[in-house]
């Protein structure tokens, strides 16, 4: 099973920055972007890869205890980046010093659980927005999120998600995630 830990922005999180991106897939060369759906948009936490099995009830249980020890912090979306030309991303303001930490427990909750880890690299709190195959200028479409500033909500949970990868074929198909497990964040969760 193919796996990663998140934080899922709330549906009014969503439906704001829907609105800003809507606004960029206007912009010339758009249609040259592959756009993420709303419906899989998330702050990943760390990624996992493919899972074995025989590791997922440990896995489980380190990460409950990793959301039980991060106590419900705020955050918003703001703004935005890009990787490499290769990727646009919206970006996190508010408690991120929290969030790095919850990434940093849900790191150690998977290689503590027998999942074998890429690297371990410098955590870049961000929400994909859209790739591209072949580097280009990204400019425009960071400019265009440069106000873009997000109602705050408060982060309650992790989440592990499977992330089913495209296997039709079909041009523009998107990869499905699917919550498998929720938990709640603090000693009261």
């Amino acid at each position: 099973m193919r796996l990663f830990a998140a934080v899922l922005p709330p549906a009014r999180a969503v439906n704001e920055l829907g609105l800003a991106v809507r606004e960029l897939t206007e912009l010339p060369g758009a249609n040259g972007l592959r756009w993420t759906g709303r419906e899989g948009w998330h702050l990943t936490l760390a990624f996992l890869g493919e899972v074995d099995d025989a590791v997922l009830d440990e896995l489980h249980e380190r990460l409950r205890r990793a959301a039980r020890h991060t106590d419900p912090f705020a955050l918003r979306l703001r703004g935005g980046g890009r990787f490499d030309g290769r990727a646009l991303w919206a970006g996190v303001a508010g408690g991120l010093d929290e969030l790095r930490l919850l990434a940093e427990r849900a790191d150690a909750a998977a290689r503590r659980s027998g999942v074998p880890m890429d690297q371990h690299r410098r955590y870049v709190p961000h929400l994909t927005l859209a790739r591209s195959r072949t580097p280009m200028d990204l400019g425009p479409y960071v400019g265009g999120l440069a106000a873009f500033e997000g109602s705050p909500w408060q982060v309650t949970e992790l989440a592990l998600i499977r992330s089913s990868l495209p296997r039709s074929g079909v041009a523009g198909e998107r990869p499905r995630y699917e919550a498998v497990a929720r938990w709640p964040l603090g000693r009261d969760g």
